[in-house]
């Protein structure tokens, strides 16, 4: 049974939708029928290549924006009768160590500024998008999502305290707003520059430079990776079902150490050289695997193998990436 209305022919803006995630999501929505698809994106790590096939559709508008601002949602949403918003708006988990404050606000002030927006009546529907590194290291495994948050970075309290805000707006206005939950994203387009990339692109990113890759405390971390096509999909078919004031994880029921990545991404790039070692990350989380019991039971949920996703992921890489002569 469907509880809202199909994305076909309706105006959506997706908050950080020149990133990683939010640029896939563009492009599903587009072809899904939606009318128009606007973005907001400060293109802090995102960028405006990962649009450039939604935008020569002429159905994507980009603003280079930034949603923790109101005023430049007030001018977005003066200039665009907007039906749906997607929020993928945030900053990475890695600048939580650089910068704490700005990566606890970021989260919390975007997700206040459109809920704002939203109790005004400016838009009918928002779909949150959370991150499984609010529930911290496992406390039991699979984790659902009655699992306790336990945020051990202020990245994670920060999506934390947004999560709550939603659903307390729900409960206090009763919007029509939920949240998905994926776990750990891999794919094409995710950024490989500096200090702020995650593991699988900065690693590809050394190897394909000439660089040494790096491995952080024992390795024996480990991550519950889902490849960004299948997270689209599931929040594409989630859209009409998700109750307001609910939570959803999107993952794959499994994990992968970060040693065994390390090894499984030198071998797919052809290298066999030596791993620096280095200290672990403080804060950092130690196990995640997640239940998928409650998506599976909701929608067609398809899921690509890890080593067919990460064989596109590294060519894709590979085609990108600058080689040094």
């Amino acid at each position: 049974m469907t509880i809202r209305d199909t994305l076909v022919n309706k105006t959506i803006l997706v908050t950080g939708g020149a990133g990683f995630i939010g640029s896939h999501l563009v492009d599903r929505l587009i072809k899904e029928g939606a009318a128009h698809v606007v973005v907001i994106d400060n293109l802090f790590v995102g960028s405006e290549d990962n649009l450039v096939e939604a935008l020569a559709t002429g159905k994507a508008t980009l603003y280079r924006d930034d949603a923790e601002l109101s005023t430049s949602l007030e001018y977005i949403f003066a200039k665009h009768a907007i039906d749906v918003v997607f929020n993928c708006a945030t900053k990475a988990l890695n600048y939580s160590f650089l910068n704490p404050a700005n990566a606890f606000a970021t989260n919390v002030k975007v997700a206040l500024n459109l809920l704002e927006l939203q109790r005004r009546g400016l838009f009918k529907s928002l779909c949150h998008f959370s991150t499984s590194e609010v529930y911290g290291s496992a406390v039991y495994e699979p984790m659902d999502e009655l699992h306790p948050r336990n945020p051990t970075t202020t990245y994670a309290a920060g999506k934390a305290a947004a999560d709550m805000a939603v659903e307390s707006y729900v409960r206090m206005f009763d919007l029509d707003a939920f949240i998905v939950r994926p776990f750990n994203n891999y794919g094409p387009r995710q950024n490989h520059k500096g200090m702020l990339a995650g593991v699988i692109p900065i690693t590809a990113a050394r190897l394909l430079t000439g660089g040494t890759p790096e491995l952080h405390g024992e390795g024996t971390q480990s991550r519950d990776f889902i490849y960004v096509h299948d997270t689209v999909d599931a929040v594409v078919k989630l859209y009409d079902l998700m109750p307001a004031g609910d939570s959803v994880n999107i993952s794959t029921d499994n994990q992968v150490t970060v040693s065994e990545l390390l090894s499984k991404i030198c071998q797919g790039l052809g290298y066999d050289g030596e791993v620096l070692r280095k200290p672990g990350r403080k804060a950092d989380v130690l196990c995640h695997i997640a239940s998928n019991q409650k998506v599976n039971s909701m929608i067609e949920y398809t899921l690509t193998p890890f080593e067919q996703g990460l064989s596109e992921t590294l060519a894709w890489y590979k085609a990108n990436i600058k080689v040094p002569a």
